[in-house]
């Protein structure tokens, strides 16, 4: 009898630490799923390569990392594109957005196998608001002066590429990036979302201190909003090029590695 009590104390005793255990391990379990698949978008003014300094970092790291191609055209047909590329994915997904691509992920962040978002120097509109009259409540981007239409394509010029969009980037390698900038169409800027994903989704953001494109205050706003985990770059528009080390850790974090 004297060795059955001591043996239900001692299985009493094993459970609460279990219990205690469990609960403490429950606590420590991050919000978001963890996630092997990145998707990368981008926005004016540049293609899907803008991104290679952070997909060579992430697939140095194991994360299988593609790049949308946006098309520039239509938001509608700009949210397509990143869709086509969620459905192509195995498992959870961070989907992340750099510059005017930050549309795109608001809106298209809602698909199922998102489990984060992260934004770099990029638009986080709410659900049907009007981005651009947001972004009169705030000073106005020296970049804006320097967008030409031919018709109704419109480009950065290559003075305001250099030194508004790139201004960090050795000069070398922001003319290269200029001479292959994508043209965009007007209709892309009428575009407004109709949801907001970062309302129920984990978000992370990188707002770019020196940034001529998009007014920092503006972004830092925005991530705010959003309550966003936020980090500070000191960098021009350009930080997934210039700052890729500091890109893609906020993206490792934001999948949960």
């Amino acid at each position: 009898m004297i060795m059955n009590r001591r043996a239900f104390s001692a299985a009493l005793v094993a459970g609460a630490a279990a219990t205690l255990l469990s609960s403490r391990g429950m606590a420590a379990t991050p919000a978001q799923a963890k996630a092997r698949n990145v998707v990368l978008a981008h926005g004016l003014f540049a293609d899907g390569s803008c991104w290679s300094e952070v997909i060579t970092r992430l697939q140095a790291a194991g994360l299988n990392a593609t790049a949308v191609q946006n098309p520039l055209t239509t938001l509608p047909e700009a949210v397509a594109s990143v869709k086509r590329v969620l459905d192509r994915q195995d498992g959870p997904t961070v989907l992340v957005g750099h510059s005017f691509s930050g549309m795109m992920v608001t809106e298209a962040g809602v698909h199922p196998i998102v489990s984060a978002l992260v934004y770099v120097a990029a638009r986080a509109p709410d659900a049907g608001e009007d981005y651009t009259a947001l972004a009169k409540t705030f000073p106005t981007p020296p970049a804006s002066a320097g967008i030409v239409f031919y018709g109704d394509e419109g480009r950065l010029s290559e003075a305001a590429f250099l030194r508004d969009f790139a201004g960090d980037l050795p000069e070398a390698r922001a003319k290269v990036l200029y001479a292959v900038q994508q043209p965009f169409q007007k209709a892309l800027l009428t575009g407004k979302t109709t949801q907001a994903a970062w309302r129920s989704k984990p978000s992370w953001y990188a707002v770019s201190t020196e940034d001529r494109t998009i007014d920092p205050d503006l972004e830092r706003f925005m991530a705010k909003r959003m309550a966003a985990k936020t980090i500070e770059v000191k960098a021009s528009h350009l930080s997934l090029i210039s700052h890729p080390d500091e890109i893609t850790r906020l993206i490792l974090e934001a999948a949960g590695q």
